[in-house]
């Protein structure tokens, strides 16, 4: 059968339409850029590096691609990450220099509009605050804090601080006096010589106060040289944030926080604050009040227990998030090798177990996940640093449930094409271009 010249150009259009409209289903959509940094792996030249790499998060499936990396964070041993509120600022804690250098040191990086970083700055801190253990930058992106202290199981002569860094358009600035994390003595007479070791910080979403989780050595050192025969369980120390810059005490700072917290996170209302307990497996919940801008009263930000918890987690909880619409909460358990789901009372601030449909809680992830985050475009993936297994493990969250299943292709590597894994130890993501996030993670 013959077409006419007026046939043939109809179905070739045709079949150029059909081929358009399958690419454009077909294209990968970036939502987030996710950020994973860990050490290079012993057995190279270059053993113990930090090494930041960059993945796309897909919008339509949560599979990340490598999209940059691997870079140099400026130190070795990185810790922890955190973003400026407007995504354009990347902050990564490096626990020493180098091989040959122990200061800890905190990298400044710029992130492009298509995720690329690029290091802009550092800062180093003094031998006198120890090695840096978490930072947190304010929502007004002017306030750098970072925590700090001693990481070994014995006693040691530096002690648990607080220091803050102001920012000037991302670069870091000078630092304030380090805050002490000290048990005050007039409450704790029998305790001065206990020693207090900083696990996490986290600021409130209006910038109005800050908090420190801390441990007490004597109390959970199952290695180490005994310090006291009588020790305190773990403490939330939390700051009033004035005028310039300024941190106060917090009314009845610092609070009990079960015997070793390892990580907490606040809520986007700002109502409420979460710790998770190594030890004890548990999520300890605190309701925040006197903590409003605009109030009569001047702030005092004091923390109180939700009186239905502590809440059961997987084993050796060490990281939580919360999703940008403050419904769901997700900790990351690394003896368990999974995650906690729990979906929030928007009024109480209780949260309860999120049931998947294997009837339980736990969402497993590649081995030993040790940093956890919600993305912040659009709430919609939970991803995970995942230590042993060298490796981000990625969960799609169902948004009325927060129930997670695995998203396609998960656990992504993160090693260089199959050699030196970076076993990564922290995570952070930032939304791409158009699309405006909900909420700043935490």
């Amino acid at each position: 059968m013959k077409f006419s010249k007026l046939s043939q150009l109809f179905l070739v259009s045709s079949i150029g339409l059909l081929v358009a409209v399958f690419l454009t289903a077909c294209q990968i959509v970036t939502i987030d850029y996710v950020f994973v940094a860990g050490s290079k792996s012993t057995g190279s030249s270059t053993a113990g590096v930090g090494e930041i790499l960059t993945y796309a998060a897909d919008s339509e499936s949560g599979a990340l691609r490598v999209v940059q990396g691997p870079v140099a964070t400026g130190g070795s041993t990185p810790v922890a990450m955190a973003v400026s509120a407007d995504y354009s600022n990347l902050y990564v804690a490096n626990q020493i220099t180098s091989t040959s250098n122990s200061l800890s040191v905190i990298s400044h990086f710029t992130v492009a509009n298509n995720g690329l970083v690029t290091l802009a700055d550092s800062v180093t801190l003094p031998s006198a605050s120890g090695t840096a253990i978490s930072l947190a930058v304010n929502p007004t992106s002017t306030y750098l804090y970072v925590v700090s202290g001693n990481t070994s199981n014995t006693v040691s002569s530096v002690k648990a601080t607080l220091t803050q860094y102001a920012l000037t358009s991302g670069t870091i600035g000078t630092a304030t006096t380090p805050i002490s994390l000290a048990l005050p003595i007039a409450s704790y007479p029998n305790y001065a010589g206990d020693e207090l070791v900083p696990t996490g910080v986290t600021v409130l979403a209006d910038g109005n106060a800050v908090y420190v989780t801390t441990f007490d050595l004597a109390a959970y050192n199952p290695s180490g040289s005994v310090t006291s025969s009588n020790p305190q369980p773990g403490f939330i120390f939390g700051f009033v944030t004035g005028s310039g810059g300024t941190l106060t005490a917090t009314t009845g700072s610092p609070y009990a926080a079960g015997v070793k917290p390892s990580a907490l996170v606040a809520d986007p209302t700002n109502r409420f604050v979460y710790a998770t307990d190594y030890a004890s497996n548990e999520l300890i919940g605190y309701s925040i009040t006197d903590c409003t801008t605009g109030s009569s009263t001047a702030l005092t930000c004091p923390l109180s227990y939700l009186l239905n918890g502590p809440f059961r987690t997987g084993n050796e909880p060490v990281a939580v998030t919360i999703d940008p619409r403050g419904k769901f909460m997700y900790v990351a358990n690394s003896l368990d090798a999974s995650i906690t789901a729990f979906t929030i009372d928007l009024t109480s601030g209780t949260p309860t177990g999120a049931i998947n449909p294997t009837g339980s809680s736990l969402n497993h992830t590649n081995t030993q996940p040790l940093a956890i985050a919600v993305d912040p475009a659009l709430g919609r993936y939970v991803y995970t640093a995942d230590f042993l297994g060298d490796s981000v493990t990625g969960f799609r969250l169902d948004p009325t449930a927060g129930t997670l299943t695995g998203t396609q292709s998960s656990p992504y590597p993160t090693n260089e094409s199959g050699v030196n894994m970076i076993y990564p130890t922290s995570l952070a993501i930032v939304p791409h271009g158009n699309h405006s996030a909900i909420a700043v993670a935490n």
